[in-house]
């Protein structure tokens, strides 16, 4: 080392002293904090570090060259979402377990400052992950990033430790090294008190030898088996799904695949199918070298797709291949496509026989992923038998069963007892101090089998759904009689309210002895602006049930107001926080109904509003509609009386109508589709097909099909309030606030086109939930075609026909053909592409898009607008 270098060496390590030094005097103080105050601090920092899940994973591909912004940002949201709600009510301060009988306690301390080594691979989510778990057991922290993703895992560290010094911990409880280098972190942990160690084989070695507590992870080289019983579909999708996340830098995700003989064939056709690509002999030759020609995994292929690994090694495949795969023999160390590849890169072999494929599965573990992951697709019913000889022959701490590997073994995501987290043990196998995925507190061997599962579904609705006509003036009488309530706010906007509409409701509560008053200033697209001064009047007047009167725009603005009523502290920024698991949200709803019920009253057709826990808000300083969702807004009571929809304006009639198809649509597409959503989403789109057209031409005159139309509306309502939606209204959300198009128009301008996309029998990302196992959208849509009547042979042949009977209701309602078409003249064609980067991104990060059968990436989304904006 030069004089010059050696200088600047000691004066770095002089800085990592009087760093350690502050740390410590912040851990000092922090650990006298009580489990109140850190549990605060925990969940400011898990809030901040979802807030910034998207320029986070944006920096850390630039940064880097490696894995997918869409996938990053995902696990970036994992890290704070799945973190927080795992922990949140556990005590890590003080007395934590207390057993009076038996004089028995466990008093949890600190340990002090830990050393964080991060990877280059996953820069800000292990960042986020390792951040939040010593915050919330008191320790002081210090990140030594990679050299190549300082910048990311520096910003991530700094997010953090500004929301936790601002909800009250040290100012120091969190530090970086600003220019890592290997004899930096060396020194860090060897002056630290504990080691997060995550990385590359020698330096987890390291961490093992600095003489200090480590917790460090060794690497994996996942075998997935494929048993001749396994369903070849879901196994397929399911590595595919795993392999291609985040271009396969998770170190858990499957290397290679052991299939059995008697469905060898079946697998390659459905690999095939799905859009990845088998090797010849000669092109493996090539990948090897590009891989492994120095005897160690090239870092130029890391976290690469498919297309650019072989784009290095001159192979030629089409841009959508997903995998590269090469079928082997040999599972020995002289085998490359034996080991760890960091890549959508797969080795696959043909198993004589579940012995056989047992050694080869066992030899894959002990030659480099000793002690991490292995997975299992099999009949877990049928061939339990088989299914223990697999677990007790595997010596690694994870075994999943029918799951994609990289999604499966980070916890919490496909099962859900294995602990969620970014930091996966080997336990002793692989030299590990820890077996299980790290948390707040691993120190013994476990071997956990995780077994895939669907998770719990619900399904919700209002108390009470009042129909048929005239079903008004009996639904209102509950106010008095059943509720016992006597003051109500009734929400509506100016034309309903001089139109005499609202008088029908007001004279029949005023017939009850109700006292009630009314706020008329809600307008299209409400602002939250306007739900603050009707809950500012709600608060004047005490209301015990608030009444919603209208469309969606009235029955939305009620129930924001009714949140702010009855919390007024609530923050627009929390309700509107997103979430991947509804139940699993960092910030939840406040509890609803304390002060007042809430009735929703609709006098059009299409919203559904009345029976969802959904409102559709607008910032009024910037313009972006945030749908907000929670089951705390779901109506007490829906009183849906065609009395009050006979006279809808024909474009009103049109567009809500439309909105209500679309309901239905992405409800039966969607992750979360049950039994129970299927049948009301199905009929409803029946009723639709037959009367919209009907409801439209005629108006009052046909009051049967204006009845079948409402009722359509809600049942859509009820089928979307449970199983969600999906892309579609992202992407109509965030046109209709950006060009003031009306929301039902803007769902009609990109139904057809966002349905196209999801029918892919080969998307390039499914959508991450349990109860969708491989690719299905197709089979749905044709089902739906089927039942509504129309023809064809084949599934596809049923799709087709689905998309003209929908263009044709379309034409026969007057709705524009393309985008263009519907912004007219006033808006040019360079104004709108100007604008399209925003509103693609702006789309994805809509609450509705996590729902979508398909995940859709970014530049997806920018297609799917373009080619609604030109009609291709």
């Amino acid at each position: 080392m030069s004089e010059k270098n050696s200088k600047k060496t000691e004066a770095s390590e002089g800085g990592l002293s009087a760093l350690l030094k502050r740390v410590r005097e912040a851990q000092t103080k922090y650990a006298e904090f009580s489990q109140e105050k850190v549990d605060e601090i925990f969940k400011a920092a898990a809030t901040a570090a979802n807030a910034a899940r998207i320029p986070l994973a944006e920096m850390a591909v630039e940064e880097t060259g490696m894995g997918v912004f869409e996938d990053k940002v995902l696990k970036n949201h994992y890290a704070a979402e799945y973190i927080y709600n795992r922990y949140k009510d556990e005590k890590s301060c003080g007395v934590i377990e207390r057993d009076e009988a038996n004089g028995y306690t466990r008093i949890a301390e600190p340990i002090g400052v830990a050393a964080a080594v991060i990877p280059t691979t996953n820069p800000t989510s292990t960042a986020i992950f390792k951040a939040l778990i010593c915050l919330k057991t008191r320790n002081g922290l210090i990140l030594s990033p990679h050299p190549r993703a300082k910048k990311c895992t520096v910003e991530a560290a700094k997010i953090i430790l500004k929301a936790a010094v601002e909800a009250g911990a040290p100012e120091d409880i969190i530090g970086w090294i600003e220019e890592p280098s290997v004899e930096l972190s060396a020194e860090l942990m060897k002056e630290s008190d504990l080691i997060l160690a995550t990385g590359g084989p020698a330096m987890v070695r390291a961490a093992y030898s600095s003489g200090k507590p480590a917790i460090g992870v060794g690497a994996g080289n996942t075998p997935a088996l494929f048993d001749r019983s396994c369903n070849v579909r879901l196994a397929v999708s399911s590595v595919i799904h795993s392999k291609t996340f985040d271009n396969g830098v998770i170190c858990a995700s499957e290397q290679a695949v052991i299939v059995a003989k008697e469905i060898y064939e079946d697998v390659k056709k459905e690999f095939i199918a799905q859009g990845c690509r088998f090797l010849t002999d000669a092109e493996g030759k090539k990948l090897r070298t590009l891989m492994f020609g120095e005897g160690k995994l090239n870092p130029k292929v890391v976290g690469q797709s498919a297309m650019k690994i072989a784009e290095l090694c001159g192979i030629q495949v089409r841009d959508e291949v997903k995998i590269l795969i090469a079928e082997v023999s040999s599972t020995d160390d002289d085998e490359p496509f034996a080991k760890e590849k960091l890549s959508p890169v797969l080795a696959m072999y043909k198993a004589k026989d579940f012995a056989d494929g047992l050694e080869k599965a066992d030899a894959l573990v002990r030659g480099g992923g000793f002690g991490h992951t292995a997975a299992i697709y099999i009949d877990e019913e049928g061939e339990k038998e088989r299914l223990a000889q697999f677990n007790e022959r595997m010596k690694t701490c994870r075994i999943l069963v029918n799951t994609p590997a990289a999604q499966g073994g980070i916890g919490d995501l496909y099962n859900f007892r294995l602990t969620p987290s970014l930091t996966l043990g080997c336990g002793s196998w692989g030299g590990n101090s820890v077996c299980e995925n790290v948390g707040i507190s691993e120190l013994i061997n476990v071997k956990t089998v995780a077994e895939r599962r669907e998770n719990m579904l619900w399904f919700r609705a209002p108390e009470k759904v009042y129909f048929k006509r005239g079903c008004l003036s009996t639904a209102l009488k509950e106010v008095k009689e059943v509720y016992e309530r006597k003051r109500a706010f009734i929400v509506t906007d100016e034309f309903l309210y001089k139109s005499g509409m609202v008088k029908r409701i007001t004279d029949e509560l005023d017939g009850l002895g109700v006292t009630h008053t009314e706020f008329f200033e809600v307008t299209p697209d409400p602002t939250l602006e306007c739900a603050q001064e009707g809950a500012r009047r709600m608060i004047q007047f005490a209301p015990d049930v608030v009444i919603a009167v209208g469309g969606g725009s009235p029955m939305d603005a009620a129930k924001i107001m009714w949140v702010l009523y009855e919390h007024p502290d609530s923050r627009f920024e929390d309700l509107a926080m997103r979430f991947m698991d509804i139940r699993k949200r960092v910030l939840g709803f406040p509890k609803m109904g304390k002060r007042a019920v809430f009735i929703a009253i609709p006098t059009t057709a299409g919203t559904g509003s009345e029976v969802t826990p959904f409102a559709v808000i607008t910032d009024g300083r910037t313009g972006e509609k945030y749908p907000l969702a929670d089951y705390e807004l779901m109506p007490t009571m829906a009183i849906c009386d065609v009395e009050l929809m006979l006279d809808i304006p024909k474009k009103l009639t049109a567009y809500a109508g439309f909105d209500a198809l679309s309901h239905a649509m992405e409800a039966v597409a969607s992750l979360l589709a049950s039994d129970y959503t299927n049948g009301l989403a199905m009929e409803a789109i029946s009723l639709l097909v037959e009367y919209l057209p009907r409801a439209f031409e005629k108006g009052r005159g046909d009051i049967l099909a204006r009845e079948k139309v409402a009722n359509a509306a809600t049942m859509a309502g009820m089928a979307f309030a449970n199983a969600f939606l999906g892309v579609c209204h992202s992407m109509a959300h965030k046109l209709g606030a950006r060009w003031h198009l009306p929301h039902g128009m803007s769902n009609a301008l990109l139904l057809t086109e966002v349905m196209r996309f999801n029918a892919s029998a080969q998307p390039e990302k499914m959508g991450t939930f349990p109860q969708y196992p491989y690719p299905d959208c197709l089979a749905r849509y044709a089902k739906v075609a089927k039942y509504i009547g129309c023809k064809g042979k084949t599934d596809g042949e049923l799709f087709e026909n689905l998309l003209l009977k929908i263009e044709e209701i379309k034409s026969v309602l007057g709705i524009p053909k393309t985008i263009r078409e519907a912004l007219g003249e006033e808006v040019t064609e360079e104004a709108f592409l100007e604008g399209l980067d925003k509103l693609s991104r702006d789309a994805f990060d809509d609450q509705c898009t996590g729902a979508n059968p398909r995940y859709p990436l970014e530049r997806e989304i920018k297609e799917m607008y373009l080619h609604a904006y030109y009609g291709k």
